[in-house]
C-alpha cells in the first residue's frame, strides 16, 4: 500500500488491513498473534525484555531471612542482630549488611516466598528448576533455558557459567549439554584447560584436532543423536575459545586492586567481580555460589560471618553494574532454597529449616527499584500477604529475560515442559 494512502486510514481500517494481510500471508489473524501475549488478564504485546543477561547469586544451605532481609526488631525471636535503616523505602534490614543497606533503593525485596520443599537437595532443585526432584528426569536451570531459547550473544565465550558450588541442580537437564553451565571453581584461576599444553605448538594442535574429527566422522554419521553432536561441538568451541581475545575477560588480575578489595578477597566476592566482567562481554548467564548457610548450629556467629562476605560483594556488584550502565540490561537475582525458623533450637543456638516463608532479591533488568513485595507475620514464620510460590518467582525471572512462559519444550521421552512449570510472573515487581 502507498504510504500516503496508509496514512489516510484510521486506526480501525489499519487494523483490518493488517488482519487481512496476516490471514493471507501467514494463515492467522492479528488476534491469534496477540492472544499468546496475554498474561494474568493484561495484554503484553511483544514487549521487549529489559534484561539481556542474568547474574544469579545462590545462597546455598538456606539463608536466614530473619537475620538478613526480613528482620523483626524488638521481638523475642530476633536475637542479637540490630536493625538498620536502608536507603529508599524498603525499610529496615539486618545490621549485618550495612553496605547493602546503601543500595536497597536499587533492588526489590520479595518477603513472601513459599516453597513446598524443606530438605536441601529437594529445595535446591525446586528453586532452580520450578519442578520437584524426580529420579527419572532432570530439568534445566534458568541459565540453560536462557541460552537454549535466546541463544548466545557472544559466540566465542560459553553462554552459561557457574562459579563455585558443586550442585548438579539447574544444569542442562534434558536439553543438550552445550546449553548447561561451564564450571569455574576458583575465579582467580578463571576457566580451566584454556591453554595449550606446553609441549604443543599451535600447528600441532590443529593437526591433531583435524585428525580427531576425521577419525570420529564415521561414528558421528552412524550415531546422530544430540549427545554425540554435543560432544563434537564441545571440542570445536573449546578450540575456538583458545584463540579468542575474549579469554581475557576471565582474568580478574587485570582489575585494579581497589575494586578487587571492594568486592572482597574471597571466592564469592571475586566470583561476583568475574560475573560483572563476563556480562560486559555479553555472557548470557553467570551464577555465583556462596555456601554455608545451613545454620542449625551457631546461627548468629555464622550468619554474621557469611553476611560480611555477602555484604561487600552484593553491594559492590549492584553499584558496579549501575555505574557501568549494565544494571538496566542485567537481571541480578539473590536466592536460596528456604529460610530459617524464628525459634532458636536452644541446645545448638541455631535456626532450623523453614520453607513456608522466606526472602528473595531481584534487581535491574526492568525490576521496580526500592520496593518490597509480600509480607510475613510478626515473627517471619508465615506469609500473610502476597504469597509467591517458587514457580511464580522463577516465572518473574523468565519474564524479565523475555523467555516464553507458555511454550512447551519436550524431553527425550516426549514429555512437555515449560520454563517455570505453571508459574505466573509477579507483574507488580516490574517498572
Amino acid at each position: 500500500m502507498h504510504v500516503k494512502a496508509w496514512n489516510q486510514l484510521d486506526e480501525i481500517s489499519r487494523r483490518k488491513f493488517m488482519n487481512y494481510a496476516a490471514k493471507a500471508l501467514l494463515g492467522v489473524g492479528i488476534n491469534a498473534l496477540t492472544h499468546s501475549s496475554k498474561l494474568l488478564g493484561q495484554s503484553i504485546i511483544n514487549k521487549a525484555p529489559k534484561a539481556k543477561n542474568l547474574i544469579y547469586l545462590y545462597m546455598a544451605g538456606g539463608m536466614s531471612h530473619i537475620d538478613t532481609f526480613d528482620i523483626k526488631p524488638k521481638t523475642k525471636v530476633q536475637g542479637p542482630v540490630e536493625a538498620i535503616r536502608s536507603k529508599g523505602e524498603i525499610g529496615q534490614i539486618s545490621g549485618y549488611l550495612p553496605k547493602t543497606a546503601k543500595v536497597m533503593d536499587r533492588v526489590a525485596v520479595v518477603r513472601s516466598l513459599h516453597s513446598t520443599q524443606g530438605a536441601h537437595e529437594q529445595g535446591n532443585y525446586y528453586m532452580r528448576t520450578s519442578y520437584t526432584l524426580r529420579n527419572t528426569i532432570r530439568h534445566p536451570g534458568m541459565g540453560t533455558w536462557l541460552n537454549k531459547v535466546s541463544g548466545r550473544t557472544n559466540s566465542t565465550l560459553p553462554g552459561n557459567i557457574r562459579i563455585g558450588g558443586g550442585s548438579e541442580a539447574g544444569g542442562a537437564g534434558f536439553f543438550e549439554a552445550k546449553y548447561g553451565p561451564a564450571y569455574i571453581g576458583d575465579p582467580a584461576k578463571g576457566l580451566a584447560n584454556r591453554k595449550l599444553h606446553y609441549s604443543l605448538t599451535e600447528e600441532h594442535f590443529k593437526r591433531r584436532l583435524e585428525l580427531s574429527q576425521w577419525l570420529d566422522l564415521a561414528f558421528h554419521d552412524e550415531y546422530k543423536n544430540k549427545d554425540t553432536k554435543a560432544y563434537a561441538d564441545l571440542y570445536q568451541e573449546a578450540a575456538k575459545l583458545m584463540d579468542s581475545e575474549d579469554l581475557k575477560s576471565f582474568d580478574i588480575s587485570k582489575e585494579d586492586k581497589s575494586i578487587k578489595d571492594k568486592y572482597g578477597n574471597n571466592t564469592f566476592g571475586q566470583g561476583c567481580l568475574l560475573a560483572r566482567r563476563l556480562v560486559e562481554k555479553q555472557v548470557r548467564s553467570v551464577e555465583v555460589n556462596l555456601g554455608g548457610w545451613d545454620t542449625h548450629f551457631d546461627n548468629f556467629e555464622r550468619t554474621s560471618d557469611l553476611c560480611s562476605v555477602l555484604d561487600s560483594a552484593f553491594s559492590t556488584l549492584i553499584e558496579d553494574l549501575d555505574e557501568r550502565g549494565l544494571l538496566s540490561e542485567t537481571l541480578v537475582v539473590l536466592a536460596t532454597e528456604f529460610g530459617r525458623t524464628p525459634e532458636i533450637n536452644s541446645d545448638r543456638g541455631g535456626r532450623d529449616h523453614q520453607p513456608q516463608a522466606f526472602t528473595g532479591i531481584l534487581a535491574g533488568g526492568g525490576i521496580r527499584p526500592g520496593i518490597t513485595y509480600g509480607k510475613t507475620d510478626e515473627i517471619a514464620k508465615e506469609v500473610v500477604e502476597n504469597k509467591v510460590e517458587i514457580p511464580d518467582f522463577n516465572a518473574s525471572i523468565a519474564y524479565a529475560l523475555g523467555l516464553p512462559l507458555k511454550e512447551k519444550f519436550f524431553s527425550d521421552s516426549g514429555r512437555p515442559f515449560t520454563v517455570a512449570s505453571k508459574g505466573k510472573p509477579v507483574l507488580g515487581l516490574f517498572a
